[in-house]
Formats: C-alpha cells, sequence, structure tokens
C-alpha cells in the first residue's frame, strides 16, 4: 500500500535523504507537501520531480520568488510561515508526516499533524524535548504511531523489540563523541566553527553539528527518549562510541543487551521509519563485523562537555525547563557559527538562561512557546554580557574561560 508523505524540512540533510529513499520506492512513496525554508532552487528541483500538491517556505517573498520560476497554476499551492508549515503538515492528502524542520519551529507544525491524524516520522526531536508530555498525550488522543527516525532512537525502538517494555532495566544511547572528543579542555576555548562542523562519522546541517561537537545534541535526544519511550531520566545512559556502527543499545533486566548495528547512513532509519512495521532493501553496503576490528564504549566527559550535564538536569527539572534548555541552545549555537562567543560560551549562555527563569507547569502549547520568547531573550542578554560586541570590535578574546563579573552559573 502506498504511503502519501508531507515532508518538513525538505532541503535540509534529513529531507533530502528522505527523498533519496522515495526515489528508490516510488511506487511504496508519495510525496504530496513540501516545507522548506530559503534554499527555494533545490525546492523547485524537487517540486519538478516530485510534483507535490502544496509546498511552503519562509516568506512571502520567497514564496513570490518561487511561484516565478514555476508553471502557471502554482500560485496557490504555494504556502509560507509558519502558516505554511502547518498547512503542508495536515494536507487532507497525506498519510504520514515526515516532520524534519530544524530547532523549535518544528513544534507548531508537528503538532498541527497529530491533531489531523497523521502520523509521524520524527526527526524534530525538539518536538518533545520542547512539549513532550503534551504531545505524546495528543498522538495518543489521535491515534497517532510516533516512529523515530533519529538513528540512536531509530535503533533503541528496534531493540525494544526484543521484549517487554517492563522487563527495560536502562536505555544507552551512543554518542560519537564529535571532533573534539579527545581535544584538551583549555584548546576547546580556540576551536573554530568550521573546526566544530567537521564532524567525524556524519554529515548533518550546521546547528545539529555544533550540538554533536558540544555534545547537546546527545542531551536533546536523552530528553526525547524519555519521552518517546516513556522512561525514567535515570534510566537512560549516555556512552562515547567513537565509531558509529552502535546506534544506540537497551539492557533488560536479566542481564541481556540487545544493540542495533549498521553502517552510519541516515538511510537505513529513515527507510525504516518510512516501511514499519516491513523492512526494504536500501542498496547501502553491507556492515562489515570481520573489518571492525575495535568497537570501543567510554563515558562522557560532563566537565569538558556541561551541555549534557544542563540537558540532564532540565530534564530531571521537567514543566518548561528543557524548553527553556532548547531556546538558549538555539541562540547560542548561532551566535558561535556568527563568530559572536567562542565554544564553550555556548554552554556558558544556555546555564545563565536556565539559572534566569522559573520552571513553569506545561499546560498547552502557548505556555511551552511563552517559555521559548523568554529563554531567547535572556540569551540574547547574556551574550551581550559576554561584551561580544567589545570583542568584535576590537579583536581582542577574553584571556581566561570565565565569566565577566554579574554573571553566575550555579546548575
Amino acid at each position: 500500500m502506498q504511503k502519501n508523505i508531507s515532508l518538513l524540512g525538505s532541503t535540509g540533510s534529513i529531507g533530502r535523504n528522505v527523498l533519496k529513499v522515495v526515489r528508490q520506492y516510488p511506487g511504496r512513496f508519495r510525496i504530496v507537501g513540501l516545507a522548506a525554508g530559503r534554499n527555494i532552487e533545490l525546492l523547485r528541483d524537487q517540486i519538478e520531480a516530485f510534483n507535490p500538491l502544496i509546498v511552503s517556505v519562509a516568506t512571502r517573498e520567497l514564496a513570490e520568488q518561487l511561484a516565478a520560476g514555476l508553471p502557471s497554476g502554482w500560485n496557490e499551492k504555494i504556502f509560507f510561515g509558519q502558516e505554511g508549515n502547518v498547512s503542508v503538515a495536515s494536507v487532507a492528502e497525506a498519510d504520514t508526516v515526515v516532520s524534519s524542520i530544524v530547532g523549535a519551529a518544528g513544534l507548531v507544525p508537528t503538532v498541527a499533524a497529530i491533531k489531523a491524524g497523521k502520523n509521524i516520522a520524527l526527526a524534530n526531536k525538539e518536538t518533545l524535548v520542547m512539549a513532550g508530555g503534551l504531545v505524546m498525550a495528543e498522538a495518543k488522543r489521535n491515534n497517532v504511531a510516533i516512529l523515530p527516525v533519529d538513528s540512536e532512537h531509530n535503533a533503541i525502538f528496534q531493540a525494544l523489540a526484543a521484549g517487554r517494555k517492563e522487563d527495560v532495566h536502562k536505555i544507552i544511547l551512543t554518542a560519537s563523541g564529535g571532533p573534539f572528543r579527545e581535544k584538551n579542555e583549555r584548546d576547546l576555548w580556540d576551536v573554530t566553527p568550521a573546526e566544530a562542523l567537521n564532524h567525524p562519522n556524519w554529515s548533518m546541517g550546521n546547528k545539529i553539528s555544533i550540538d554533536s561537537a558540544t555534545l547537546m545534541n546527545k542531551g536533546l535526544e536523552v530528553i526525547e527518549a524519555r519521552w518517546l519511550f516513556d522512561t525514567d531520566v535515570e534510566h537512560i545512559e549516555v556512552l562515547v562510541h567513537p565509531q558509529s556502527i552502535v546506534h544506540s543499545l537497551v539492557e533488560y533486566i536479566d542481564g541481556s543487551v540487545i544493540a542495533q548495528l549498521g553502517v552510519p547512513d541516515m538511510r537505513i532509519p529513515i527507510t525504516y521509519a518510512l516501511s514499519w512495521p516491513e523492512r526494504l532493501k536500501t542498496g547501502l553496503p553491507r556492515l562489515n563485523l570481520a573489518r571492525c576490528m575495535d568497537l570501543s564504549f567510554q563515558p562522557p566527559d560532563f566537565k569538558k562537555f556541561p551541555a549534557l550535564r544542563l540537558a540532564y538536569h532540565a530534564c530531571k527539572q521537567g514543566g518548561t525547563m528543557p524548553a527553556v534548555l532548547n531556546a538558549a541552545n538555539e541562540v547560542a549555537v548561532a551566535a558561535f557559527l556568527d563568530g559572536k562567543i567562542r565554544f564553550p560560551e555556548i554552554s556558558l549562555v544556555v546555564a545563565e538562561t536556565m539559572n534566569r527563569l522559573d520552571r513553569k507547569e506545561i499546560v498547552d502549547i502557548e505556555t511551552v512557546l511563552e517559555s521559548d520568547l523568554a529563554a531567547r531573550m535572556q540569551a540574547e542578554s547574556v551574550i551581550e554580557a559576554l561584551c561580544i560586541k567589545f570583542k568584535q570590535r576590537t579583536g581582542q578574546q577574553c584571556e581566561t574561560p570565565t565569566l565577566p563579573a554579574g554573571l553566575s552559573v550555579k546548575i
């Protein structure tokens, strides 16, 4: 039976890989909606290749530019902004929505898709980080399946098929450790955005690459796993596995540990999420275990990578604190990529933002969005307090990795 797919984030890394899978199985999958950001040239190519019923871009101006390069009649099929993303997510013809918009922007359209009764292939971890309890309750209310696309959560999803939920002892998320796994802690203050974007194993977008370098990505995955698999955070462990062959593991109460292994290519978890409960051939190289001479594991360094510790803290606090963590991190990562702050200051900005804002109970999506906005404003304030404008103007750098007077990291 053919699945009709709306793809949120079609021009990103995950989106492009989804379309590779659809091209491989045109009889199994049909694209009915595409939502992109600003890359209208690539989106135009995708429109010509897949002929969707509806598309969305970031702004009205981009929508007009996109329409100008398409045949007449496309004007009424092109939408923009958050409303456009919601329209693509909830289009009647879709039965499955792939949520791969980067960051907090994915929350509202994903919730809209759930309310419209669409099954979700989830690559936007921020949806569950920010509002996990609400989202999972909404999915249950609408009898919607949420299937993980992230390689780690997809691996856990597969490993959980080996036993009963009540027999699970703990979930183990693996992390590559990023490009700075063996770098001296002091030397992290000198790394450049280009170095941080150079992931050793995976080809990803800019934001997720920086998150991988700080280990914040793994922290967000911990929070996502807490909701996706209904597991207390105390039973979720992170291990650094530099080879990225074991994508995650589940330990059962009898001592059995079930792992999912595979070559590091996102088309494997994407194909499984789209074809579940079936499996399809991917055409990718087989994992040659005889050549896997060294599969190593080690605990993460919470001191060198405090972002992971902050994520655990936010998850334990609950309420709106994970949304605060996520929003502050998005602002800090953007500031680092723009050359406004140094690499370790990403975590400093997040920590101080969390210190400044109180936890609130989540009663609705509006509560989450309000906390998201408040955190972004506070994060910008923290960045300003770090004297970034002065550093940009003079080219001078702080000689010691300490916060200026008036800032304190208590977490």
